[in-house]
Parts: structure tokens; C-alpha cells; sequence
């Protein structure tokens, strides 16, 4: 059926005469009946998923078609998209034109680009899966760590036709780590510097991927992907999506991602204190903390949104064995769990090596995560973790829907106590085995006071604690 509709969908999109003919008025939004999370269409949707790279739509089509299927097949629903050109893995191309001499003209496009970027959109747009776009990528502009990308670029003033570096600003070379916010390409909106030579050609590159996102009704906006720039670069461009899609009848969804690993951080502030131009918050630098500290984090920020609450993404979950960031597997995992029960809206499993992206174990996750929510909607629940006694720190982790249902994590064993109401009849613990995407064993219990709940073997588990007998 989704296929179906999706389908229709892109059938009306190749048709259409203007890009906001397609779009449905209820696509992707937060949720009235429930704002922590998104709806579709008017239906409550959670989003998950995983990829093994931040751009998929830079892949040869066969493989960016087996990522899309292998994804859907899990039971996932979401992928990042940065719309970096750096060459990563060498079939990346730049929007821009290549002339004869080797140079670019930033006036010109080079389609290839912007044929892969559309067929991103229409292939994610038929299985339903949500595409979160990051628009700019620090990393594409930086020689940082002899990488030197920044050398080959077509904004590298030696590399294009339309201005010299004494017009631009720009340095030959920026090794340092773009942490240091050393780069004038994001220092060019008129709030700041105003670069008039560079700015035209960034406005540019923004209307035409405009041109293709707005023709969707799939799509969220990220500004950066974890940026240190200054607060009105990504408020200039917020403004640009949002004004662009009110000018095609369009209302859109746009966020920030700061780099701070920290969310109490005053940085994070001007995302969360402005919910008139970010309609929803992105905390993926959460998953650089580990344990029950990231737990906190994370409902730290959600009771400081309380009084206009937004959905929360976590489109980075960081963690995976023999990674960069010097991290876990089990560390990937574990923040994938405590982010859903924890309330998030959408969670995405990070590219290798710094995540698990799209591999086995990220797969069962998602599987596993589907098998809870079709016993309890996680938008139907809210964190309840002091509901549990004799509880260790990362121990169990719960999430409840007032005396109706229960969601239990446990990431590594344990026992823990709860006490269930005693009305309307027995309850049925529905056991998920995480490491493999598939049930456990079920366990019939009596209400009507404190029962202990330990999972049936060590690892990865999750519970469905729901009344009625099974």
C-alpha cells in the first residue's frame, strides 16, 4: 500500500507545473495530537532508520537503490542526506559546471549532480522514507588533516572562473579543523560580513535545491551539520528555506545542529528559544555521551521545551566497534534505545566507522524497535524511569502510558521492580530480543503491587508490558 501511494505521489510530481503542485497540505509535521513527534498525512509516524553514508544520493543508483530496499525491508524510514561533493569516495561530483581548461563556472550547473539529488527524493519518496537534508557540510570546505578538500573545490577561488581570492576572502588553504570557524564561506550573509561575490552564488545553490525539495512533501532541513559558526549564519538560511517554501504555499520544517557536545550548553539555546524558525531540534551530539548521563541529557532539553514542545531528531547516533570516536557497538546501540524510549521522534543509526549505519546490527534494532511500537506507540508514552525501584544507573530505562503500558529497556541484564495497577485484568510482558529483531519469550503477571522484571538472558532486551492476556 505504501508503495502505491508513493507511487501516485511521483507520477503527480512528473506532471506537475509548479513545485508546489505536489506536496500534500498535510505532509511531513509535528503531530497535534502529540507535538514531540511527526505525522504524516495526519497519521503519527516514528521515524527510524540507518545508512552507510551522510549522501547517499551521491551513489550509483544500483546502490543507493540496494540501501533504500535493505532499509524499507527493516522496517526503517529515514535517512540523513548532507548535500556534500567532497571526494570521499571518488564518484562524487560538484553541482558546478567543469570546463575545458579544468576549471568550474559557479554560474552554470552540472546536472549530473542535481540528477542524482532528485533521484533521491523520488526513490525515498516511493518507500516512504523521510529524507532529513543538511545543506551545508564544514568538512567540504577544510584541508584539515591533509584531507584537502578545500584545494580541489569549485568555491577555491583557483578552481573556478568568477572571482579571484582578493574578491572572495578566501584563503588559499584552511588546515585547520573547521571547529575553529576559520572559513569565510560561512561568514558571507548580511548580518555578517555580507560577501557579495560569494553570497549570490551559495543563494543559488540553495534556490535550485529548493526547486527539487519543495516538489516533496518527505523533506526536513538541517542548516549545518555540526556547526561552531556564528548564531545568523544559520538563521539567515533558515529564513531563506522557510520564506522560499511560503512563497510556493509551502510550510517547512527547518533546524540548526550545533557541535556542543553538551545540551545545557548556552549554544543550543538559540535553536531551542526560537520555535518560530526552527520547528523542530536536532540533538545528535548527545550521542557522543554514554550511560545514564545521556538519558538526562536528553529529557534535560525535553523539559526545557515543555512549554512548546517540538519534535527532538537524533539523526547521528554515534557508537560502533573499531570506530573513529573510540567507541562501542554496545555505545551505538544503547543510545539508539534510550533515545526512543526517551521520547525522541526520529533516530538514525550513523554512518561507519563512527556508527553502525546500515549493518546487521543496526538492522535488528530497527526490527526490534518495530515489534515494540506495534504492542505500545511510543507517542503514546512518556519517560518514567523513577518508576522503577531498585534500580542501578543504566540499568533499565522505562517509558509509560499512564497505567496502560510499559516500555522496559534493559541493555545488559538486570532486575528491576514495578508496580502495576491492579484494574481491569492480568498484564503480558512481551520480551524483544534486541540482538536479533525478533520476539522473546512472553510472561503472564498479576496486578496489584511491585513485580520484579529481569530480562531472559544477558544482552540487548526490550519488554511490552501491555494488559490483556496474551
Amino acid at each position: 500500500m505504501h508503495y502505491l501511494v508513493g507511487l501516485l505521489f511521483i507520477l503527480i510530481a512528473l506532471v506537475s507545473t509548479g513545485p508546489a503542485v505536489v506536496a500534500a497540505a498535510a505532509g511531513l509535521q509535528p503531530w497535534a495530537g502529540n507535538p514531540w513527534y511527526w505525522s504524516y498525512r495526519g497519521e503519527p509516524v516514528l521515524l527510524l532508520g540507518g545508512s552507510d553514508d551522510d549522501n547517499l544520493f551521491q551513489w550509483p543508483e544500483k546502490d543507493l537503490v540496494a540501501q533504500l530496499d535493505r532499509l524499507a525491508a527493516a522496517g526503517g524510514n529515514v535517512i540523513r542526506n548532507t548535500m556534500s561533493d567532497r571526494k570521499d569516495k571518488g564518484f562524487e561530483v560538484y553541482p558546478f559546471k567543469r570546463l575545458a581548461d579544468g576549471r568550474y563556472d559557479l554560474g552554470e550547473w552540472n546536472e549530473e549532480y542535481w540528477t542524482r539529488f532528485e533521484r533521491l527524493l523520488r526513490e525515498t519518496a516511493q518507500r516512504r522514507i523521510f529524507v532529513q537534508i543538511e545543506i551545508w557540510d564544514r568538512f567540504d570546505f577544510t584541508d584539515q588533516g591533509g584531507r584537502a578538500h578545500w584545494q580541489i573545490h569549485p568555491y577555491n577561488p583557483k578552481n573556478n572562473i568568477n572571482y579571484s581570492h582578493e574578491e572572495s576572502g578566501f584563503a588559499p588553504r584552511y588546515p585547520d579543523h573547521p571547529a575553529a570557524n576559520r572559513q569565510p564561506f560561512f561568514f558571507t550573509t548580511p548580518n555578517q560580513r555580507h560577501n557579495r561575490t560569494v553570497l549570490p552564488f551559495q543563494q543559488r545553490f540553495v534556490d535550485r535545491m529548493l526547486d527539487h525539495t519543495l516538489r516533496y512533501d518527505h523533506v526536513l532541513y538541517c542548516i549545518d551539520n555540526e556547526t561552531s559558526g556564528e548564531e545568523e549564519w544559520g538563521r539567515h538560511w533558515a529564513r531563506v528555506v522557510k520564506e522560499r517554501a511560503a512563497k510556493a504555499g509551502r510550510t517547512v520544517y527547518v533546524t540548526e545542529m550545533w557541535d556542543d557536545w553538551n545540551l545545557a550548553a548556552a549554544r543550543h539555546k538559540r535553536t531551542f528559544d526560537h520555535p518560530e524558525l526552527y520547528g523542530f531540534v536536532d540533538v545528535s551530539q548527545n550521542n557522543h555521551i554514554s550511560g545514564q548521563k545521556h538519558w538526562d541529557n536528553f529529557l534535560h532539553v525535553r523539559r526545557y521545551l515543555a512549554d512548546r514542545p517540538r519534535p527532538m531528531n537524533s539523526t547521528k547516533t554515534y557508537g560502533a566497534g573499531g570506530g573513529k570516536v573510540g567507541q562501542t557497538d554496545q555505545d551505538g546501540i544503547e543510545r539508539f534505545w534510550r533515545h526512543l524510549l526517551a521520547g525522541a521522534a526520529s533516530l538514525r543509526f550513523h554512518r561507519p566507522d563512527a556508527g553502525l549505519g546500515l549493518g546487521d546490527k543496526a538492522v535488528a534494532a530497527i526490527r526490534a524497535a518495530r515489534k515494540l511500537e506495534s504492542k505500545i506507540p511510543l507517542w503514546s508514552v512518556t519517560p518514567a524511569i523513577e518508576l522503577l525501584a531498585d534500580r542501578q544507573p543504566n540499568e533499565a530505562y522505562l517509558a509509560v502510558a499512564a497505567g496502560t503500558a510499559y516500555a522496559l529497556y534493559f541493555p545488559a541484564g538486570g532486575e528491576v521492580r514495578l508496580d502495576l495497577p491492579a484494574a481491569r485484568g492480568p498484564w503480558t510482558v512481551n520480551w524483544i530480543d534486541i540482538a536479533a529483531g525478533e520476539w522473546g519469550p512472553t510472561r503472564q503477571l498479576d496486578g496489584g503491587g511491585a513485580v520484579v522484571l529481569a530480562p531472559p538472558a544477558m544482552g540487548n532486551w526490550a519488554a511490552a508490558i501491555v494488559r490483556g492476556a496474551d
